[in-house]
């Protein structure tokens, strides 16, 4: 595992202009799974055929942490970086075999609070039991990036600042210690995300944090992602990897510093 200290970036905002924003790709659940309403769950054999595409296309999946240490030293043109939201445990059994074999990294964003429970804040989906301290501490040790998703899942837009903070930095500090190194990466919960939750996740010390779509305040702490599912085969993913360039240059991205966007609808 990474042991190099968290710093609070101090880049100015202009110092990555003419860039685009990376290409992420956002899974939740890697499972066998008929019941699916918010189809957030990709089935492990699609999965695989979805990191053989990356691969046979001379793309390499990675952790976010290493897509962006990659794109400052100007090496990152084919990576692609790889996500998993809210700390399913099927991320340990279904998806960590398979970027292995194909030499990938990831990151898997956590909710420390709820670890080894399950994601209750789907009222209409399945109960999913999540990873446990114990695998999370292996991940970890095993050099996978665990990042933050909240402290609780709870989505921060409209949180007073105390909670805010709390939902920030309290992750941050109970992963920390419970994974014995740095926590550089955030995750908002239901990608919902405004100007006051990026600088309470800027303030409570991570390096960068992950939104879902493109818009005015997209950024290093409000990184967009392209979301993947069951449904997506080599010809959609090369389509959405498309419309994630046209969004970047509808966005003006190109002119300023990656910095939160909307959620943009999963189905898409």
């Amino acid at each position: 595992m990474d042991a190099e200290p968290a710093r609070r970036p101090t880049v100015p905002a202009q110092a990555d202009a003419a860039r685009t924003a990376p290409w992420i790709l956002m899974y939740h659940s890697i499972a066998y799974e008929d019941h699916d309403p918010y189809l957030l769950t990709v089935s492990p054999e699609r999965f695989a055929a979805q990191m053989a595409w990356l691969a046979r296309s001379g793309r390499r999946g990675v952790s976010v942490r290493e897509l962006l240490r990659a794109r400052a030293a100007g090496t990152g043109a084919r990576l692609v970086g790889l996500t998993f939201d809210d700390g399913y445990a099927d991320f340990a059994r279904y998806a960590v075999p398979v970027l292995r074999g194909f030499g990938f990294t990831a990151s898997a964003y956590v909710v420390p609070d709820l670890l080894g429970g399950q994601n209750g804040w789907d009222p209409e989906g399945p109960r999913k039991p999540l990873l446990t301290v114990d695998q999370v501490v292996e991940l970890a040790a095993a050099g996978w990036e665990i990042g933050s998703h909240g402290l609780s899942h709870r989505a921060l837009p409209g949180l007073p600042a105390h909670e805010l903070a709390d939902q920030a930095r309290g992750s941050r500090r109970a992963l920390e210690q419970l994974v014995g190194g740095p926590v550089t990466g955030f995750c908002y919960p239901y990608g919902a995300v405004d100007r006051p939750a990026t600088e309470a996740v800027r303030d409570a010390g991570y390096q960068y944090a992950c939104a879902i779509g493109h818009s005015d305040l997209t950024g290093r702490f409000a990184l967009p992602r392209c979301y993947v599912g069951d449904r997506d085969g080599a010809l959609r993913l090369l389509a959405k990897q498309g419309r994630h360039r046209w969004r970047d240059a509808l966005t003006g991205l190109r002119g300023r510093s990656p910095v939160p966007a909307a959620r943009e609808e999963a189905a898409r």
